[in-house]
């Protein structure tokens, strides 16, 4: 049996097992039992136990009439886990969940994974020493690259670049890299049912330089990569200012934009869906979605946090997953 997601729960000690037990009671049953939850079974009962939903869950995939299927983990230190604490027992449990999910999807037992929110610190304090889960997730699976995407029904951008320094960032858009960007919001795009995606590529400097007057990456690197894209027929066009691209595609112009660096992308997509805003990893051999937020440790277990964004999380990976196993 394959569940069609699979939901990582994330920092045990943030909000993740509150904001998927909340969602998973929202479902309907039949949706419920196939959708599966990769953490700790305890904390899970202790969330639904918090929250009054009174969800049944069982250790495995052999879920049915509304149970919530769970792959049970148990991770190194787990009783020094102290709810609303980053910690390195919470950061080797973060770990552990992706880890098991992965291998899972790899297996074929998971379709998409779904992903609550991990702390960095705590991860780093455990030994693991990853940005995020973008970066977690093409180490475990092999992957040579990896790319992230944001989307909403309102502005989708996937970006050159993310974990960086703004320094670094302005050398990491090689024509290489971005064409491979173009390519996989195209192909993401296309497997998702649209039959052409229009896509724009932002400039990297103001006004995308200007002509060469504030930069040459435009001429020398990104200018020649849409170039190559367009030949491949692709559908792109730009670079075009970073302070207009955004605009034009919320104005319909363009399905999405290739952002060359982290705030250029998430400013915008956050500032107009913040909390329909979904994090997709591209460029894995795995379907990967996650919420865009963080553990909020400082309102963990007090019942209070919104799983908006969760059901977006969970909706794009289901929409995912019936337009890759049609």
């Amino acid at each position: 049996m394959t569940a069609k997601i699979g939901i990582t729960m994330g920092d045990p000690s943030g909000i993740g097992p509150e904001i998927i037990v909340k969602t998973l009671a929202q479902m309907a049953p039949a949706t419920r039992s196939v959708s599966a939850v990769v953490g700790n079974l305890a904390t899970l009962r202790r969330a639904d136990k918090l929250l009054g939903t009174n969800l049944k869950f069982v250790d495995g995939l052999d879920a049915k009439d509304g149970e919530v299927p769970v792959f049970n983990v148990v991770s190194k230190d787990q009783e020094k886990i102290v709810d609303g604490k980053v910690s390195s027992a919470g950061g080797e449990a973060d770990y552990r969940y992706v880890e098991e999910a992965v291998k899972l999807a790899l297996d074929g037992r998971i379709a998409v994974i779904v992903t609550a929110p991990l702390n960095k610190a705590a991860m780093h304090s455990a030994g693991h020493h990853f940005d995020g889960h973008t970066e977690l997730l093409a180490e475990l699976t092999g992957a040579k690259s990896s790319f992230m995407l944001l989307a909403s029904d309102k502005l989708c951008a996937i970006h050159v670049t993310t974990h960086q320094s703004l320094k670094n960032a302005a050398e990491r858009p090689t024509i290489e890299r971005v064409v491979a960007t173009i390519r996989a919001g195209h192909e993401h795009f296309r497997e998702l049912g649209m039959a052409k995606p229009r896509i724009a590529v932002a400039g990297l400097n103001p006004h995308s330089g200007e002509g060469g007057i504030f930069g040459r990456e435009e001429i020398e690197r990104i200018q020649p990569a849409i170039e190559i894209a367009q030949k491949e027929g692709i559908d792109v066009k730009g670079p075009i200012s970073g302070d207009t691209v955004f605009y034009r595609a919320l104005n319909g112009e363009f399905d999405l934009v290739v952002a060359q660096y982290h705030d250029q992308g998430h400013i915008p997509t956050k500032l107009i869906a913040f909390d329909e805003t979904v994090n997709i990893s591209l460029g894995l051999p795995i379907r990967r979605t996650s919420v865009d937020h963080g553990t909020a440790h400082d309102i963990a277990w007090t019942g209070k946090a919104n799983n908006v964004n969760m059901q977006a999380a969970i909706a794009y990976a289901r929409k995912m997953a019936d337009h890759f196993a049609a």
